[in-house]
């Protein structure tokens, strides 16, 4: 094994990441014996992620693994070297790699629609993945796995791979709001102790209350409407919203094949 530097990254290889993300990608061992019998990385991110599971990321840090697993807290750190690495780890056990990508003869739409719903279906599965801050592109297999497989889906397009990075960028951050949104709003409403049907009339009457028609006609006429006393089924605004942006994709694509093949991406 190379030497370490001190601040938890390899000096000889190359990579710039950490010694625990270089471990997921099986460029070095894993430590396999700890200060305490039994401890291993994977039971480290094993426990944080059942934490995280029970309490929310917010409950998550060193201190608190360890004291879950039954060891110091400085002991964790033979294997990770900071929080920030434990949550990227986290997310890497918990999306797993992407399903089985689709039937070759499926079209580039609804391949990539299939690759967004079965993000979403992780994050649903993992809000508190979604309190993980943003810190760069893909590092880790898993990740560099769904990211690949979005590519895949848009090989056929004939956009060119700007493009195709920013439809990536695009749809997946749409996914990601969506998902976001929705655990908030469901919070929200398991906080109220009454369901969403409920709350959404509640709204709807108080701000009927509230919205001078002179003032804020559309909203008068929107909420006289009745719509808003009406709750969506569960993934309505999610497909609307993906089907929303898939025709502004497939606008590029037939651009692109018309056209010289960029599509209009980067330079």
């Amino acid at each position: 094994m190379a030497a370490d530097s001190g601040d938890g990254r390899d000096k000889d290889s190359g990579t710039g990441l950490p010694a625990s993300i270089e471990a997921a990608w099986g460029l070095r061992e894993r430590p396999a014996k700890g200060p305490k019998p039994g401890l291993s990385l994977d039971r480290i991110v094993d426990a944080a992620v059942a934490l995280a599971a029970a309490e929310g990321l917010g409950a998550v840090s060193m201190g608190r693994v360890a004291k879950e697993l039954g060891v110091s807290t400085m002991s964790l750190y033979r294997y990770v070297a900071a929080k920030d690495e434990l949550y990227i780890l986290m997310q890497e056990a918990v999306i797993g790699t992407p399903p089985p990508p689709p039937d070759p003869a499926t079209g580039w739409r609804d391949a990539i629609a299939a690759w967004a719903r079965a993000q979403r279906e992780v994050f649903h599965r993992n809000l508190w993945v979604l309190r993980i801050p943003i810190s760069g592109p893909p590092a880790t297999p898993n990740n560099v796995a769904w990211w690949e497989q979005g590519l895949v889906a848009l090989a056929e397009t004939g956009l060119d791979d700007g493009t195709k990075i920013s439809v990536i960028l695009l749809v997946s951050g749409f996914v990601r709001n969506e998902a976001l949104l929705m655990a908030d709003m469901g919070a929200a409403i398991e906080a109220s102790g009454v369901g969403p049907a409920e709350v959404m009339r509640r709204y709807a009457t108080t701000l009927k209350r509230l919205a001078d028609p002179d003032r804020y006609p559309s909203v008068a006429r929107l909420l006289e409407s009745g719509v808003m006393y009406e709750p969506d089924e569960p993934d309505y605004e999610f497909e609307f919203g993906l089907e929303r942006i898939l025709d502004g994709v497939e606008v590029l694509v037939r651009g692109s094949e018309g056209g010289s093949g960029g599509g209009g991406g980067r330079e």
